[in-house]
């Protein structure tokens, strides 16, 4: 026994685990492995990654600060590389990497005291007498050199003296074993016994040998008939003291300077269970992260948390597991489905995806409640962005309820623009790469993508295929009647009926499944659906933004404020200002920003729809006629409005004169027409009149089909034919 060296209480070893929490340890280590885990190090900042910090902690060792522990945007630190840091040791895998966690305490005197943590020694130091103890140690070591030759020299001594000296060391060795034992069972382990005794055996008296003989057979009575009792995870709190056994899946395990400890979860909630063989090593091996097991054990309260002391660890097999398994996804599935909600108007088109909507909403809330990411692909246009934001809206507070993290919303939730509703290999391959690097690094667990106003074609299938192949989760809510092959291929779907594409939006949609993620926020999106519509706003989305105190002005301008930022925020999304305009979160004139951003709006689109106008080629085919813009001649390329938005306005304004706009760039076309129209079909058919024109659909929702460059009149040629036909 020794003594803490920071308040000085009995403890094995040099500080107590009171105060191991307190003090900061100074590495003087070569390897990862020689860290001590939930220990703090001083660190110097090493340097940044788009996941996080780098961070030295000592001379040879570096850790990543992932951007999920920081208590702030990452893009919002202002440290250099070299500054002083203080990081938490959460978790060194076995190749090397170092996972670490953000100290509240960023200064020397907010610990208790600072340490040196060096291998070599073997125990820490405070570190102003770290001069001192390397001299007590030189001096221990040489006494115990004078006080081996002493023994040697007295060991001829007489046989008396000798046996006096045996039995005074024998007294004193079995008392100690006796405290040692007594500790070990306070502590829950054990650490004497199976060790060479020699001269040290205690003697016993015939009385005393019964006696010990009685309590171990007790005991041992105690042991085989006092079997451990079948307990939920959940109702722990009326078990303590009390052996139990309980099953689950294991979601998490670590391994610290002490006992392996496996973080269990079953129906009703989740504990750590601490298995202890010696200390930092890893006990039960062959058990791994998703197994279902069996686990019995002693609970305990530490620190004012459960823990089980774990005494039997099986992972269950086969039948077993499967029953397991299924109760357990019952159960979450119960808790994750919600509870019908109304939709948020009076909408022929939502009404019959009562169900739809109920099972995208699990899934999300399904997401939420076993801590996998939340990632929101929508498109770059305004019915994309605000279909995200009613689904942000939703999850936020859920996500928040859930980590009690302040950075857990910029961490389990995200919103992606992807351009033209098409969720294409490129996006597929950044998304993947993402995810697996933060599985690999972090142990995160695989994202669930929703696909919001995109992914409805077959002309993202490809990458649905990559995410599954990964078996990453995906919805899709889409006011298009979803292609079939996407329907097979993701997990849930919301989608009109083939009569009522043109009826409704992906927002009107999404927030209709936002309502059923979180009813608490219904009256926040009750505005939205009718922002979304261009033009005939269904009655009763006019009217529920009215009782929500947005009139027709507030709509139109929010429309277009919101369109005109979601073009400059396409490929690097930030939902600051997209929430201030839809929700009026940090803005008290939110109508003067939304009429700002409006009046920019309309300044833009007049312009170039008063230029395109002017430039129109009017081509009749039999009795129909086509508007055709040369977009490259006639367009600002990369500026506002982009060639989708601006065919559609252009469209709107000259629907009356003409059956069809064409715009015509280098290699894409933007389809736009009066009646209905299958781009698919359209698209076959010229590429069947000009086979070696590479005519291909590009986006289904935009309306675009691509070709190559040098068969760009003849394409053109066939297209009108074609489109004439079909009109």
């Amino acid at each position: 026994m020794g003594s803490c060296i920071i308040c000085g209480k009995s403890v094995e070893g040099r500080i107590c685990d009171l105060h191991e929490e307190d003090a900061l340890f100074e590495f003087r280590g070569s390897r990862a492995d020689q860290l001590s885990v939930d220990r703090y190090y001083r660190g110097s900042v090493d340097g940044f990654a788009e996941f996080g910090v780098f961070v030295d902690i000592g001379d040879s060792v570096t850790g990543l600060l992932h951007r999920s522990e920081l208590d702030q945007r990452l893009d919002s630190l202002d440290w250099e590389p070299g500054d002083t840091v203080y990081v938490q040791v959460k978790n060194v895998r076995d190749n090397g990497n170092v996972d670490l966690g953000w100290s509240i305490r960023q200064s020397e005197r907010e610990f208790r005291g600072i340490l040196v943590d060096d291998p070599e020694i073997g125990y820490s130091v405070l570190l102003e007498n770290e001069d001192d103890e390397e001299d007590e140690k030189a001096a221990s070591e040489s006494t115990a050199d004078e006080s081996t030759n002493q023994s040697d020299d007295e060991s001829s001594a007489g046989d008396d003296s000798g046996a006096s000296q045996s039995d005074s060391e024998s007294s004193t060795s079995a008392g100690a074993v006796s405290q040692a034992s007594d500790a070990d069972r306070v502590e829950g382990t054990a650490s004497v016994g199976g060790n060479d005794s020699g001269s040290n055996t205690a003697v016993m008296t015939e009385s005393d040998e019964e006696a010990d003989a009685e309590s171990e057979a007790s005991q041992s009575d105690e042991t085989t008939t006092d079997e451990p009792v079948a307990a939920a995870i959940g109702d722990l709190d009326d078990h303590v003291g009390a052996d139990v056994r309980l099953e689950g899946e294991v979601v998490g395990i670590r391994q610290t300077s002490g006992p392996t400890v496996f973080e269990l979860q079953d129906e009703t909630g989740t504990v750590d269970c601490a298995a202890f063989v010696e200390a930092g090593v890893r006990a039960y091996p062959e058990v791994e992260e998703d197994d279902y097991v069996r686990l019995s054990g002693d609970v305990r309260e530490r620190r004012g948390e459960l823990q089980v002391e774990t005494e039997e660890l099986d992972v269950l097999e086969a039948e077993e597991r499967a029953e397991v398994e299924q109760r357990l996804a019952d159960a979450l599935d119960n808790e994750a489905r919600p509870d019908t909600a109304e939709p948020l108007a009076d909408d022929t088109a939502v009404a019959p995806l009562s169900d739809d909507l109920v099972e995208a909403a699990t899934q999300i809330r399904k997401a939420v409640l076993t801590d996998r990411p939340v990632i929101v692909r929508h498109a770059n246009t305004a019915d994309g962005y605000l279909a995200g934001s009613a689904l942000e809206r939703a999850a936020l507070p859920l996500v928040t309820e859930q980590h009690r993290r302040a950075d857990a919303k910029y961490h389990y939730f995200d919103r992606r623009p992807i351009e033209g509703g098409v969720y294409d290999m490129d996006d597929a391959t950044k998304d993947t790469t993402t995810m697996l690097d933060n599985r690999e690094r972090h142990e995160e667990k695989l994202p669930l993508f929703v696909f919001v106003a995109a992914g409805g074609t077959r002309e993202s299938l490809d990458g649905f295929d990559l995410l599954n192949v990964y078996g990453a989760p995906s919805v899709v809510i889409d006011d298009i009647d979803v292609d079939g092959a996407v329907i097979d291929t993701v997990d849930a779907v919301v989608s009109p009926s083939a009569d009522a594409v043109t009826e409704t939006t992906s927002t009107a949609l999404a927030a209709n499944v936002a309502a059923h993620v979180n009813e608490d926020v219904r009256d926040d999106l009750q505005h939205l659906p009718a922002v979304s519509f261009w033009e005939d706003i269904p009655e009763p989305y006019v009217e529920a933004a009215s009782e929500a105190g947005y009139d027709e002005t507030a709509v139109s301008e929010l429309r277009e404020a919101v369109a005109l930022e979601a073009h400059y925020q396409s490929y690097e999304d930030k939902r600051e200002l997209i929430t201030d305009l839809v929700f009026g979160d940090d803005e008290e004139d939110v109508g003067g920003l939304a009429g700002h951003i409006a009046e920019q709006f309309r300044e833009k689109v007049d312009e170039e729809v008063s230029t395109a106008r002017a430039n129109l080629d009017h081509r009749t085919v039999g009795d129909v006629d086509i508007a055709v813009l040369d977009t490259d001649a006639f367009t600002h390329q990369y500026e506002f409005p982009p060639e989708s938005l601006l065919l559609d306005e252009l469209h709107r304004d000259v629907r009356d004169e003409s059956d069809a706009v064409l715009g015509i760039s280098t290699d894409t076309m933007y389809v736009r027409a009066n009646g209905e129209l299958d781009l698919h079909e359209l698209v076959s058919e010229v590429s069947e009149r000009v086979p070696e024109g590479g005519v291909a659909t590009r986006s289904v929702r935009e309306g675009t089909i691509r070709y190559l460059a040098g068969e760009r009149p003849a394409v053109l040629e066939a297209t009108l034919d074609v489109l004439a036909d079909e009109l």
